[in-house]
């Protein structure tokens, strides 16, 4: 071949290069630059480490030592997507969110793995790194122009010690931990609802405090003090305002609240998770950036599937009902849902006793599941 043939194939090529390659690099840049849409994190941790299997990434060829009794996975409504029979309502909503069933670290210790996936980094002696949460909180909380009255990172409802806190950052972006319980008639948010202190004693006590504390406010000009009157107005706003009702789950239609998830023998009995789920989407609603849920109870090395029983059918009402109704009030776009734990569990089922069917720590492969907040559904 010539020189001039070698330059003429070249440039058959280059312009071959243009008219496809060009344009799909142009939609790659395209696709880099799209705004995101996410205003807030609903971040649903499975503390104790689900079993992948018996969730998210069946397995059905494997076996009975692999699969144990869920050995027939349901279709979901996205062809090719199956998932565990006991999540019927989350297989008819698998185009609304994405499995990444290829999560992996290696590590097996429940500290570790927790710390790992909820800060991207290993444990050291010295450095304790922020989370998630965290982060968010210091670019998108307060000093990122957040006006809410609320705080910017809530915990529902138990902290997980270091795992969801602030590290190096410092307390001003450590989480709000509600504590309490929101299954109850009363959900009692620790620092805003007092146990056997009704609202109107509440307000009885602000009126005899603003009649008692009159010499600061006859002071002017004073900044000290108008920041600390500020900061009690904005504290009784959380107690009997608007704070308060933001984890006042009676406002809300006991039906949706049914759905939300409630125990086989009444659907007046409502879960745990399901109202921590819906208390999360109140938070949002409100413009909270980052909300997480600790929802343990997924250390099964004992019993396994007795165990999931139980906790896949919680999770299929408490997560289904989460992401229709933050669909339906056209929150899901703008508010990103994930769903992890620190590990999987062994693919091999230990059928000795005392294990009875139970799995053990497995860092090597796990899945998560995210939706909404751009991320695209059905893959």
């Amino acid at each position: 071949m010539s020189r001039r043939e070698v330059l003429r194939s070249g440039l058959v090529g280059a312009a071959a290069w243009l008219a496809v390659g060009g344009q799909t690099t142009a939609k790659l840049a395209a696709a880099r630059t799209h705004k995101a849409k996410a205003k807030s994190v609903i971040q649903i941790w499975a503390a104790g480490g689900p079993p992948h299997l018996d969730t998210f990434d069946p397995k059905p060829a494997a076996g009975h030592d692999y699969c144990g009794p869920f050995e027939h996975p349901i279709q979901t409504n996205v062809p090719g997507i199956r998932i565990c029979e006991l999540l019927p309502r989350l297989a008819k909503l698998a185009d609304k969110y994405s499995i990444i069933r290829s999560m992996t670290h290696g590590n097996n210790g429940h500290e570790t793995a927790s710390y790992l996936t909820q800060t991207g980094r290993r444990p050291g002696d010295r450095l304790v790194y922020p989370c998630i949460g965290a982060v968010v909180s210091l670019f998108k909380g307060y000093d990122g122009g957040y006006q809410g009255l609320l705080p910017p990172y809530i915990v529902l409802t138990q902290s997980q010690g270091r795992f969801s806190e602030a590290g190096f950052l410092g307390p001003r972006y450590m989480p709000f931990v509600t504590g309490g319980d929101p299954s109850r008639p009363v959900f009692a948010v620790e620092g805003v609802v007092a146990r056997g202190i009704s609202l109107e004693q509440q307000k009885g006590r602000r009126e005899l405090l603003h009649h008692l504390d009159t010499f600061g406010r006859t002071v002017k000009g004073n900044t000290a003090l108008a920041a600390f009157y500020k900061s009690e107005e904005q504290a009784y706003d959380m107690i009997t305002g608007d704070g308060a009702k933001a984890f006042d789950l009676s406002q809300e239609d006991p039906k949706l609240r049914s759905r939300y998830g409630h125990m086989p023998w009444s659907e007046t009995a409502l879960t745990r998770f399901g109202q921590a789920c819906l208390a999360a989407r109140r938070l949002v609603q409100r413009g909270v950036p980052y909300v997480t849920i600790n929802y343990g109870g997924w250390d099964t090395h004992k019993e396994n599937f007795r165990a999931m029983q139980t906790k896949l059918p919680e999770l299929d009402q408490g997560l289904a009902t989460l992401l229709e109704d933050l669909a339906e009030r056209g929150l899901l776009d703008t508010t990103v849902v994930w769903w992890c734990g620190e590990f999987g569990r062994t693919p091999r089922i230990d059928w000795q006793a005392p294990w009875n069917g139970g799995r053990g720590h497995w860092g090597q492969c796990f899945s998560a599941v995210v939706a909404g907040g751009g991320f695209q559904g059905g893959h």
